[in-house]
């Protein structure tokens, strides 16, 4: 009755690997110079973290000299900075925020 030796192969379809963009961490780095209240209100703003979390990472790049605040794509990521950094520039700060590709 049916054709058994026939074998159906399903087709393979290729798509093309779409690659991910490569994300970026914005690092707080510390100075001793602006104050720490001024670093939460900055990553609050900016970030927008709650208190509990820009407490953390402020205290945190306190102690160990510079803090990981968020992962994001690049354009994003340099978007923040920049918007950080001008802030605390305009108020009188030397607080920076940086951007570096993550490994």
């Amino acid at each position: 009755m049916g054709n058994d030796d026939v074998t159906l192969t399903p087709k393979t379809i290729t798509k093309p690997k779409l690659e991910r963009p490569k994300l970026y961490k914005v690092i707080l780095v510390n100075d001793d110079y602006t104050p720490r209240e001024f670093v939460v209100l900055v990553l609050k703003a900016v970030f927008s973290m709650n208190e509990d979390a820009s407490q953390r990472v402020m205290i945190t790049a306190h102690k160990m000299g510079t803090c990981v605040v968020v992962v994001c794509a690049r354009d994003i990521a340099e978007t923040k900075a920049k918007e950080a950094t001008d802030l605390a520039k305009e108020a009188g700060f030397p607080l920076l925020f940086q951007t570096e590709p993550e490994e």
